[in-house]
């Protein structure tokens, strides 16, 4: 089986990615930020039979040595190293232009310049900004109206720039919101189900915007599709959705249901995004992964997405009862 590297392996999506690779048989090296506590994020979470198998690396993405040290000797590099939070790249812009951009040129320079099989891009459906067409497929125009999407539209651009110009065999994969468990609490979902574990009510920013929510193991069987593909799929953006759309304020119902618990909901001014910064639909057209990578969502429309609230829900509330939450800071 081929070598994989994954960056920002420590993170919510990287960590699910590394355990579904590890446990298909695959080599995994997993490439985490440096630390003082020796923390390797939430790969330290993987059960010890699976986390024994992993080569943990430790480095910095926006440190070329370190990059290159870690995609030696590997096959396939999954690149999900990033600064994600929106909020925070309006008060940060220049370190989400450091991490987000530079960081992947550095993987892309790095991967070049010791021969991979593939690089897998990962990308984010905030780069379409305001749509012009529903449902969204790749080839909509991006844009980018926070300083977090127009960073990723940057990497998303260089990745397919090292394909055209030195025939790196590079794949952008574009996850619609994926949500689950180990994800931050500062993120949607599980901040509406953190607020209604400790109250009947739950304060959020703008109700009125759709998201397509894809389950974290549905966005990691499409990267592992994306690794295993023919090289047909190089130089390809390929997004993965599952076309089911639903607003904030739905969103909370949904919860509610799952909960068993009635809601009520506060929007408060300070979680609102800039006006013109604020993304207002998102949904998927997933054709491409179907007929490139033979992906579906297994976790689809109502059904789909009122199970991995589920699956959320359960994990938080370990996560309360071993005392490990973080904060509930949110703005959509």
């Amino acid at each position: 089986m081929k070598k994989i590297l994954v960056t920002g392996a420590g993170g919510f999506i990287g960590s699910h990615l590394v355990t579904s690779l590890v446990e298909s048989g695959y080599e995994v090296r997993a490439f985490v930020r440096y630390n003082s506590r020796g923390s390797s994020g939430f790969i330290d979470e993987i059960p010890h039979d699976l986390r024994s198998k992993i080569d943990v690396m430790f480095g910095d993405i926006r440190d070329y040595e370190s990059v290159i040290r870690a995609v030696s000797g590997v096959d396939v590099v999954a690149n999900l190293a990033a600064l994600i939070g929106i909020p925070y790249s309006y008060e940060a812009p220049r370190s989400y232009v450091d991490v987000n951009v530079c960081g992947a040129l550095n993987v892309l320079q790095a991967c070049r310049s010791v021969g991979v099989e593939r690089v897998i891009q990962i990308s984010t459906s905030e780069v379409y900004g305001k749509i012009q067409y529903s449902p969204i497929d790749e080839h909509h125009p991006l844009g980018g109206i926070s300083p977090y999407a127009a960073s990723k539209i940057g990497a998303d651009q260089l990745a397919l720039s090292y394909y055209a110009s030195f025939d790196l065999p590079v794949v952008v994969v574009r996850p619609f919101n994926t949500f689950g468990p180990r994800q931050s609490q500062r993120a949607i979902i599980p901040t509406i189900i953190a607020q209604a574990l400790e109250h009947h009510s739950v304060t959020l920013g703008s109700l009125t915007p759709t998201r397509d929510f894809t389950y974290v193991k549905d966005t990691c069987r499409g990267v592992r599709a994306a690794i295993e593909a023919s090289d047909i799929v190089n130089g390809e953006v390929i997004q993965l959705g599952t076309g089911f759309e639903i607003s904030i304020g739905s969103l909370v119902d949904v919860v509610s249901r799952v909960m068993g618990k009635s809601l009520s909901i506060t929007a408060h001014e300070e979680r609102f995004r800039p006006e013109k910064s604020e993304v207002d639909r998102l949904v998927s057209d997933f054709t491409k992964a179907k007929t490139m990578l033979g992906w579906t969502p297994d976790f689809m429309g109502f059904e789909g997405l009122s199970k991995g609230i589920e699956h959320t829900l359960e994990w938080l509330m370990e996560q309360r009862r071993l005392g490990l939450e973080t904060d509930l800071g949110y703005r959509i």
